[in-house]
C-alpha cells in the first residue's frame, strides 16, 4: 500500500494467539469486518497491520492489545464481549481498563465488573459520591451493580448494613387482590433485588444476613420518619416513586451512608405519570457529592435482541422530541 502505516502488535505466548483468534479464526474473520480497510496479517505470535487510515492502524492495534491483556488476566473472550470491545474503540475508551475492574467474587465464583464504558462510569460515581443516580433502561445493569457495589462496600466494613428499598407501585394489576399478608402481597416487588443478591452471596449467606437484619429489604413506605446511618442504601425503580416519596426518601440519609438511586425514566407506572424522578436533576444541580449517571441502549447487557428493542425506543423518542 501507498502512503501505508504499519504496525505488529506482539502476542507473548501460542495460547493467547489460539484465544485471540478464536476457533477457525472466527474472531480474526470479525475483526477483519470492523477494519475493512486495513490488512491484517497473521504469522507465528505476531499481527500486523497495515492501512492508509493512520487512526484505523492505530484503533485496530489498541484493540488487539487490550484483548491480549484481558486474556493475560485470565478473562475469556467471546462473540458478545468482543463486540462491546469495539464499541469501547469506537468511543476512544480503553477496554482492559474497563473490563478489568473488578469489583467483587460473586457467589459462584465469577468476577463482578462493569461491562461497558456507561457501566464503568457509573460505578466510578458511586464510589466517589454519596449519592449517586444511575438513570437508564432495562438490562443496562443499574440495580445489579449498585447491589454489587453495596456488598463489597460491607465486605469492607465500610458500612455496617445494606438497605434496599422499592415503591410498591401497582402496574396493572391490584396489589390488594394478591394473596397472603402485606408482606407476602409486596414480596413480588422486592424479588429482582433478592435476585441480585443471590448473584453476589451464597443464599446462607443471605438469610443469615437478613434474619440479624445486616441486610434489609422492604418497601420504601417503611423508610419514612426513619434516619439511615452507615448503610448502603439503594432505591430501586425510582421512577415509581411520587415528588413527595422522592424528597421523604432522600432525607433519610444519615452519617456514614451512601445511596444510588435506579430508575428508567421510560417505564413510569406511578398514578397520573407524575414521577419523583422528574425533573430531579435541574432541582439537584450543584450539590456537591451527588452524581447523575445515565446509561443509554449500548450499555445493554443482556441478549442483543434487547440491545435492539432499547435503541429502537429511544430512536423513537429522539425523532418525537424533534421539532
Amino acid at each position: 500500500m501507498s502512503n501505508s502505516t504499519t504496525t505488529t502488535v506482539v502476542v507473548p505466548g501460542t495460547h493467547l494467539m489460539t484465544a485471540l483468534l478464536g476457533q477457525q479464526d472466527q474472531y480474526l474473520r470479525r475483526i477483519e469486518r470492523e477494519f475493512p480497510q486495513l490488512l491484517i496479517t497473521v504469522r507465528g505470535n505476531e499481527v500486523r497491520l497495515e492501512g492508509e487510515d493512520t487512526i484505523g492502524v492505530a484503533n485496530a492495534a489498541r484493540l488487539f492489545e487490550s484483548v491480549v491483556t484481558l486474556l493475560q488476566t485470565g478473562q475469556t473472550l467471546d462473540e458478545s464481549t468482543l463486540e462491546r470491545i469495539f464499541a469501547m474503540v469506537r468511543a476512544d475508551e480503553n477496554p482492559s481498563e474497563i473490563l478489568g475492574h473488578n469489583i467483587l467474587k460473586g457467589a459462584k465464583g465469577r468476577q463482578i465488573k462493569p461491562k461497558t464504558g456507561g457501566q464503568k462510569r457509573y460505578v466510578d460515581a458511586i464510589s466517589n459520591n454519596v449519592i449517586t443516580f444511575g438513570i437508564g433502561p432495562a438490562g443496562t445493569g443499574k440495580s445489579w451493580l449498585a447491589v454489587a457495589m453495596a456488598v463489597r462496600a460491607l465486605q469492607a466494613k465500610q458500612v455496617q448494613r445494606i438497605i434496599l428499598t422499592r415503591p410498591a407501585v401497582e402496574a396493572g394489576e391490584r396489589l390488594g387482590f394478591l394473596p397472603g399478608d402485606l408482606m407476602a402481597k409486596i414480596d413480588p416487588y422486592l424479588r429482582p433485588l433478592y435476585d441480585a443478591l443471590y448473584d453476589m452471596l451464597d443464599l446462607e449467606v443471605v438469610t443469615r444476613m437478613t434474619e440479624k437484619q445486616v441486610i434489609e429489604i422492604a418497601p420504601l413506605a417503611f423508610m419514612r420518619g426513619r434516619t439511615l446511618n452507615n448503610s448502603f442504601i439503594i432505591l430501586d425503580e425510582a421512577q415509581n416513586t411520587t415528588p413527595e416519596q422522592m424528597k421523604m426518601f432522600l432525607t433519610r440519609i444519615g452519617f456514614g451512608s451512601r445511596v444510588v438511586v435506579t430508575g428508567d425514566a421510560t417505564q413510569v407506572d406511578v398514578p397520573n405519570g407524575k414521577s419523583g424522578l422528574a425533573g430531579l436533576e435541574r432541582t439537584l444541580a450543584g450539590i456537591d457529592d451527588l452524581a447523575f449517571v445515565h446509561l443509554h441502549g449500548s450499555d445493554v447487557v443482556r441478549h442483543k435482541i434487547v440491545a435492539d428493542i432499547v435503541a429502537a425506543y429511544e430512536q423513537q423518542s429522539e425523532a418525537a422530541s424533534r421539532p
